[in-house]
């Protein structure tokens, strides 16, 4: 299956396990909540979807790399301890408390959460001396002596052997107390996922147009040469850091995330037509509705790819400033809620504003660092509570600095009003500036192309997209919906889409 099949999967296996009965004990026993061994190639995204998981189900993880452990890590280390059997004394070696054992209850005494995800990565890659340890932890759910904490699921993943000579295959015993799940690379189950995490356009479209160079792991006279989700990932993350700094994107740094050689010069070479593309269509003019008729006519004629590449770059600038309407909406969202925390606080105590902003901070701060060590926030999230935290903290220092003998007046509750009307009035502005891009990229389309296949990728790819339809199905978009009801039903979406393929694939040859 795919990753994102692959995913639901987990999360419903996740939510069985646990369920609890009336009794307040898990309706599924821990003997029989299998461990979850995830078998795929290496760089497909299945740590990433561990963290994913996590941060939906609101529990905590934690993630070992098995291969990085020796058996005195795993198991604990050895120490001599007397034990009285029938009035005798002996001598009984014992083991101290397994590091990844530790790590679960430090994660647990961290995060507050009790409940969580044990994900061991290359499971089926360890030594020699650690593989019955590997087996008896799938079997048995113990590491040494020390058994797993209830309310902790585990996760494996391991590679086939044909990508790793170290694999170890499992034996009929094992493999039958585990719930297995093959996985294989799938482009449009990961492009979900890659405009959530703002993967750069010239990657979006490339991989849209030549889906078979997404993964691509073989062994040459030359060695081992592969394209990855993970690289491309990778990739995306030093390409929009360059950006920002004016440095040159080549071959070479492309070839350091790509290892394929032949995929890295082609992406090379189209990343630099996407950028000429962007400069002879002049993209931000369209944003602002500033078109040309030479523009339209010039892309009418355009070759197809051509095409594609100006949709992609359309839907690139409409995701960066979708996730910023997400993050300021997120934003704004926290700051009321905190300041109406202060004032309700304020009422009661009739203290100093600062002090009582700093009691909600303060609190506000404790539960991100629990969230940060569950692995339980992220993105947007991430970045708008840490924004709120600070911009709370800085506003009580501005207007809140009252005393016992010299309390806030009501100006400086007028004064702290007007602030945060400035500060939603700035989300406003981002929302509005994302509807007019939003509107003009439709207009465009339309008016270069009409309502013919560009349109129906423009309206397909703002479906799959996690920035776009939240944004609209906030803020609507006539446009979007009269399109949407036309192009995305059923079976004649599934024909639309296996047109435009054809007409993609005729146009290359």
């Amino acid at each position: 299956m795919n990753i994102r099949k692959a995913k639901d999967e987990i999360k419903n296996s996740i939510k069985a396990y646990l369920t609890k009965n009336p009794q307040g004990e898990y309706a599924i026993p821990a003997v029989r909540q299998r461990p979850i061994l995830l078998m795929g190639p290496p760089g497909i995204g299945k740590t990433a979807i561990m963290e994913q998981v996590a941060e939906e189900c609101n529990i905590a993880l934690v993630s070992y790399t098995i291969t990085h452990h020796t058996r005195q890590s795993a198991v604990g280390l050895p120490f001599i301890e007397k034990m009285y059997y029938n009035k005798e004394s002996y001598s009984v070696t014992q083991y101290t408390l397994s590091e990844i054992i530790a790590a679960v209850y430090d994660k647990i005494s961290k995060s507050s959460l009790s409940e969580g995800i044990l994900f061991i990565d290359e499971i089926n890659c360890v030594s020699e001396t650690l593989a019955p340890t590997m087996l008896q932890f799938l079997q048995c759910k113990t590491f040494g002596n020390h058994k797993v904490p209830e309310g902790w699921i585990i996760v494996a993943a391991g590679n086939p052997p044909e990508y790793n000579k170290s694999v170890r295959e499992f034996d009929i015993v094992t493999l039958d107390r585990v719930k297995r799940i093959d996985v294989e690379p799938d482009y449009e189950a990961w492009k979900e996922y890659a405009y959530k995490s703002k993967i750069h356009g010239a990657i979006m479209s490339y991989l849209e147009l030549k889906k078979d160079r997404f993964y691509d792991v073989r062994t040459t006279v030359d060695g081992k040469i592969f394209a990855t989700a993970r690289g491309w990932e990778d990739l995306s993350v030093i390409i929009t850091s360059y950006e920002k700094l004016g440095i040159k994107v080549d071959y070479e740094l492309i070839l350091e995330y790509i290892q394929h050689p032949s995929i890295a010069m082609d992406f090379a070479n189209y990343y630099d037509l996407y950028n000429k593309y962007r400069a002879d269509y002049r993209i931000e003019d369209i944003f602002k509705g500033k078109v040309t008729n030479d523009v339209c006519d010039r892309l009418k004629t355009a070759p197809f790819d051509e095409r594609y590449s100006i949709v992609a770059h359309l839907m690139s600038g409409l995701t960066a400033v979708f996730a910023e309407a997400d993050l300021q909406t997120r934003f704004v969202g926290n700051v009321f809620d905190m300041l109406k925390e202060t004032m309700e606080i304020y009422e009661k105590s009739c203290e100093n504003i600062r002090t009582d902003a700093n009691k909600v901070t303060d609190d506000a701060r404790e539960q991100l660092r629990r969230k940060i060590a569950a692995n339980a926030i992220s993105g947007n999230a991430l970045t708008a509570l840490q924004g709120a935290i600070r911009y709370v903290d800085e506003t009580a220092l501005k207007y809140g600095s009252g005393s016992e003998h010299n309390p806030v007046t009501e100006e400086a509750f007028a004064a702290i009003k007007r602030d945060f009307e400035r500060v939603k009035n700035e989300r406003e502005e981002v929302l509005d500036n994302a509807s007019q891009y939003l509107s003009n990229a439709f207009d465009f389309i339309l008016r270069t192309f009409g309502e013919e296949q560009e349109l129906i990728m423009f309206v397909t790819e703002l479906s799959i997209n996690y920035y776009a339809v939240s944004f609209i199905n906030d803020e609507g978009c006539d446009k979007y919906t009269y399109y949407a009801s036309r192009f995305l039903v059923g079976d004649r979406q599934r024909g639309i889409l296996e047109d435009i393929r054809t007409v993609r694939e005729n146009e290359r040859l």
